[in-house]
This record gives C-alpha cells, structure tokens and sequence, in this order.
C-alpha cells in the first residue's frame, strides 16, 4: 500500500479552485459544529484543519475533503455531555481521548483490511440512521435556535424542556435564525455557483447582528477564538468511565468509517474512479488521532465540500491539503474575527445541516418499496433518536438480515428437487428421463442448485426425507457453487441415512469447495470412490442397474479407466 496519497501538481489550477472553495464552505460549518457539540467553536476549526489535512495525505479518495460533519458532530455532543456530567473536571479531556481512541480503531479496521465489510448495510437501516440522527440535531438546534442555551441531558432533556424553552423565547436571536434558514433555503442557484450559501449567511447574520444589536450583551456571540497553536490534550482516563469511552470511541469511530466510505463511493461516481477503502480507513484515523490529540472534534468524509471540491475543478488530494493549510491560516491570524459571530446564525446553519441530513427521498416511497424495509427504517430512526446509535444499527442490521436470509432460503429451497420420475422443473436429458423411467420409483434423484446457504438446510431435510421408498440415492451437486456448513452437515445426514438404510448411494458432481468440504467432513469414506462422479446419465445408469437385480453393487459395474464420468482428484 502506498504511505502517502497521490499528489501532484498537474491540476494545479483546479485543485487551487476546488480547495480554496471547500475552505469557503468548511469554515462557517466548522464553527457550528464546533459550538453545537459543546466543545467550542475552536475545536470545529482545528477538527476541519487536522481531520482534513491527515485524511487528505494518507487517505485513499484523492478528491474527498473531510471534516467535522453533522452525525459525527451529534455522537460528540452525547459523549461530551456524557462524561463532563460524570467528571466535570476532566470530561472534555476525556471527550477528546474518545476522539483519539476512535481514531486508533478506524487505523486498526484499516489495517485489518475491513474497509470493504464497513458500508455492507442495507439501505433502509442506512436511511433510517442518518434520518435520526438529522432528526436529533434539529432537536438539539432547538434551544439556540430560538435564542437560549441548551438546557442539556440530550434528545430527552431538550423535549422535558420544550415547553419552557417556547415561553422564553428571544425574539431578536430568533429572528436572525430565521433570516440564517432562509438565506440557507433561497439562496438562488445562480448566486450558490459562486458563492457558498453557508458563508452568505454567516456574513450577512453577523453584518445585520452588528447593525441592529451592536452592544455586545445584546445577544449571545461566539466570542474570540484564542489564536496560536493549539495545547497537546494528552490523553486521560478515568477507571469509573473505561467502559463508556471505549464503547463510544467505537460508536464514533464505526459512524466515521460509515460517513467517510459512503462520500467516497459518491467522489467515485463522481470522477470515474475507484477509492481504497482500506486506506481511506487509515487516513481517517490518523486525522481524528492528531485531531483528539490537539482538542479538535472528530471528523470524517464531508458529502458537500467533496462535491464542491470536484465540481470546482479538484482531483488531487492537493485540493485537501490547500483547504486545510487556508483553514490553518483563519484560525492563527483571523480569529479575533469570529468574536462577533452570533450563536444564532451557528444554530441556523446546523438545523439546516439537520434538515438535509433526513433521507427525505427514501421516507416519501420507502412504504411504496417495501412494506418491511419501511418498517425497518422507521424503528431504526425511533431507536435512534430516543435509545441508542448502536441499539438502532445493531437492532436494524440483525432484523433486516433475518428477514433477507429467510426471503433467499425460500428462494432456494425451491431449487432443492427429490424426484423419482422425469420431472419438468429439472432440465434432464432423454437417457435421463429413459432411466428414471425404467427405475418406475426405485431410484430418487436428489437434484440442487445454486448456493446452499445455512437457511436451506431445512429444506433438503424435508425433500430427502419425503421419499422413503426408494432403493438408491443419486445425490446431484452439479449446479451447487457454494455450500455452506449447516448445508453440508444436512447433505452428511441425507447420505448417511441412506447409507443406514441400505440405500445404493451416489454423489454427481463435487467439485471444488463442495468437494473439499465434504471430503473433511469423511463422507468420500463412506462411499465407494467409483460411486463419486461426474456425469448424472452415468451415475443414474449405475443407480438403475444396482436396483434391478442386473447388480449386486455398483461397484461390480466400475466406469473403465479414463471415463469422463469418473470425479476428478
């Protein structure tokens, strides 16, 4: 694997373009989130400079820009809120070695080579994910958005609160959140090419916040970002909170895996290219293990600035990294700028950011879809919102699954044929039908296709079994490409009752994985090798003879040496 990203200064122009354009977008988004998770508007900035520069030189997606995003923003504000409540004194400290930790376990999935099994969700658990998560950052938008500090304890809290907080609410902050939304909302397209509607906004809250609210106690303001090199946050624990951390370092970790792997495959579709997932997972951590390390948020792939970042001409990894040093600049020399910035206009900007999050698309025709995916998707977006990011995915993939397993097994049951007669469903030759014919029942073929997954098992029982009167089994594997293990043990069980019963047994067509399977499994021991072989019409000659009287055994009618119908070794 290549340490670094592909770099190079042949797009020069474009990757100039696309940067300087994501920094644009990334630096009022920045500040929101930074302030919505509680840990400053300072944090936003650093977590869009570390995240993204990292990211952008070890990544694997030359053109993704990456940042503190809404649904990694919410996981931070629960773990902030989580652990300063239990340690007021340390639980920021503690909050950012959760962003190291997550780091760490984004490098080790990379590493692992994981990357590929990450984004393996189906949509409707997808959906209904980031659909509760935009769902909660509005919630939580709630407050400041109409002019009041959050009252805390989460999702819950802020609904507890809901009925004070309207009572209080200040006219001139939500006014200015108003006017945030709707220049976000009605920004015409023409206006959106050139400049990004986030920063309008930012530019034209504060502008009208110093207008009519000049005196500083007026309104609540972001106040002035320290500027200068960021302190080393070493890492801290507590034993009290070991457990909490590590689980919500996996949390936040997983859900970056998730958001980074998904706006790759978007820059994919976008560029005609192919990212590496392995390594987007590594650049990932190392961004978010530099970013807790300096007391930025954690951050992952960000859909609109990669968007911006291609559409403006970015196809390196350079663009990143010029967005990340213009973002460095803000924040050493510019940050006596953002003091005035109302909280109000950040609120606006990240219930927007909310608002876009919901998969409106899928929840107005995921009912005309599937009854069941729907379904799915709306007990994934409730368990998330009220209970738990991890209860709602875990809960969402293990029920999807089962009812997709069980749709398939159905499926390929009916590819599980016992017949003791020529029979329309399975394509069989004239010698074929000539000879189940002749055998007038004597004879079962047991024929299977396709993949043999664990959900079958229950149907070859029942096929096998449904035939008690037969004198021989011809077992057929030519069509099975795959078995799996409870497969095979209900296959083993079928060959061993009929061997039990005195059946004359024969196997058509093991090969390759099936092959070795069964082969550690012991069942070629039980069965004479010249009755292991690749031609059905064969097999079924031998089963004919061994059953009318004409043989004893199969074994007295051998195929002669070098016979095509013969297994191979």
């Amino acid at each position: 694997m290549q340490l670094t990203n592909r770099i190079h200064f042949r797009n020069l122009k474009g990757d100039l373009f696309g940067g300087v354009t994501a920094a644009v977008i990334a630096l009022p988004m920045a500040l929101a989130f930074g302030v919505a998770s509680g840990a400053g508007a300072a944090a936003g900035l650093w977590g869009a400079v570390l995240v993204g520069f990292f990211a952008a030189l070890f990544g694997g997606t030359p053109t993704l820009i990456s940042e503190p995003t809404g649904p990694m923003t919410v996981v931070m504000t629960a773990v902030i809120a989580s652990l300063t409540a239990a340690n007021p004194e340390n639980g920021l400290a503690m909050a950012f070695t959760v962003v190291m930790m997550a780091g760490i376990f984004q490098i080790i999935l990379g590493t692992l080579r994981l990357g590929r099994y990450v984004t393996l969700m189906p949509y409707s658990v997808i959906s209904g994910f980031m659909s509760g998560i935009g769902i909660i950052l509005i919630i939580l938008q709630t407050a400041p958005f109409l002019g009041q500090a959050n009252p805390g304890g989460g999702v819950l809290g802020t609904l507890s609160n809901l009925p004070e907080i309207l009572t209080n609410i200040n006219p001139a902050e939500t006014a200015l959140a108003v006017l945030t939304v709707a220049l976000l909302w009605f920004t015409p397209a023409k206006v959106k090419r050139f400049l990004p509607p986030q920063l309008i906004a930012l530019v034209v809250g504060t502008v009208v916040a110093l207008i009519l609210f000049p005196e500083a106690n007026q309104i609540r303001r972001i106040g002035e970002i320290p500027m200068g090199l960021p302190a080393l946050q070493l890492p801290h624990f507590e034993a009290a909170q070991i457990r909490v951390m590590m689980v919500d370092a996996a949390v936040l970790g997983m859900l970056g895996c998730i958001d980074a792997l998904l706006t790759s495959v978007v820059a994919d579709s976008l560029t005609r290219t192919e990212h590496d997932s392995n390594k987007e997972l590594i650049g990932q951590g190392l961004g978010n293990l530099v970013s807790g390390l300096f007391g930025g948020l954690a951050g992952a792939g960000a859909t609109m600035g990669t968007v911006v970042n291609i559409q403006t001409g970015g196809r390196t990894a350079l663009s990143g990294l010029i967005r990340a040093f213009l973002l460095f600049i803000v924040v050493l020399w510019a940050g006596a700028l953002t003091a005035v910035i109302p909280m109000a206009v950040l609120a606006g900007i990240a219930l927007k950011v909310g608002v876009d999050i919901i998969d409106w698309s899928f929840l107005k025709r995921a009912h005309n879809i599937s009854v069941k995916g729907a379904l799915i998707m709306y007990a994934v977006i409730a368990l998330t919102v009220f209970v738990d990011l991890i209860a709602a995915v875990g809960i969402g993939v293990f029920v999807a699954n089962i009812l997709t397993i069980d749709r398939l097994s159905k499926l390929r049951a009916d590819a599980v044929k016992a017949v003791t007669d020529a029979d329309d469903e399975i394509a069989l030759s004239e010698e074929e039908k000539a000879l189940l014919d002749e055998a007038d029942g004597r004879v079962l073929l047991f024929h299977l296709s396709g993949p043999m997954i664990f959900g079958v098992a229950k149907a070859i029982s029942r096929e096998h079994n449904a035939v008690r009167h037969c004198e021989a089994l011809v077992l057929d594997l030519s069509d099975v490409p795959h078995v799996g293990v409870t497969s095979s043990l209900a296959i083993e069980n079928a060959i061993q009752e009929a061997i039990d019963e005195g059946r004359e047994t024969f196997i058509v067509g093991a090969t390759g994985q099936i092959k070795r399977r069964l082969e550690k499994m012991g069942v070629f021991k039980r069965i004479p090798a010249q009755r292991l072989l690749m031609d059905r019409a064969e097999a079924l000659r031998l089963a004919v003879m061994a059953t009318d009287g004409k043989a004893t055994s199969a074994v007295d009618y051998p195929p002669t040496e070098g016979h095509p119908s013969m297994m191979p070794s």
